[in-house]
């Protein structure tokens, strides 16, 4: 199967599925899909990000040589939604290293404080900041007020996961 070519193919679940069972674990594979992902063009990055969160969902230790240079991609200013709403997806799935741990706060509070990004973002960035209170701590002094303060004026699908993040800071 080549993998540019499906790409190009369709947007669906479907084809999602097929890339990501032909995948599977095989780290070749991946670093193909992951080089479609950072190259593009636009159409490709945006198909690629679907089954690339998919594949690190379930083979998380896949993404490791690459996460560097796919966070990157949240700096651009030109993101696409889906795109940036895979790359959080993912970061949900790992064990995020010290050294990037920074680039992602600031990237998942600057997200969640937006009402402007789409709600699955917010959400998923709010998972990955609760994820990282585990070795961070000081992070829910943050985290807590801000999944209150936009609680009662949020969507059914941030409200959800704002109250099951919100108990689980509060054990």
């Amino acid at each position: 199967m080549k993998l540019i070519n499906s790409l190009s193919k369709e947007h669906s679940r479907a084809n999602t599925d097929k890339i990501v069972l032909n995948i599977a674990s095989n780290p070749k594979k991946f670093n193909e899909l992951v080089d479609a992902f950072l190259k593009g063009p636009y159409r490709i990055t945006q198909r690629a990000a679907w089954p690339l969160s998919i594949c690190v969902q379930q083979h998380p230790e896949l993404i490791k040589p690459h996460l560097k240079k796919v966070l990157h991609c949240l700096s651009k200013s030109d993101i696409h939604d889906a795109v940036k709403r895979n790359i959080v997806r993912l970061l949900q799935f790992i064990k995020i290293p010290r050294s990037l741990q920074g680039e992602v706060v600031t990237h998942c509070f600057r997200f969640l404080r937006n009402p402007r990004e789409p709600i699955a973002i917010r959400v998923f960035s709010m998972t990955v900041l609760s994820n990282l209170t585990q070795e961070n701590p000081e992070l829910k002094n943050e985290l807590i007020p801000i999944i209150e303060d936009y609680l009662p004026f949020s969507s059914a699908g941030f409200r959800s996961r704002g109250m099951r993040v919100l108990k689980e800071l509060k054990r």
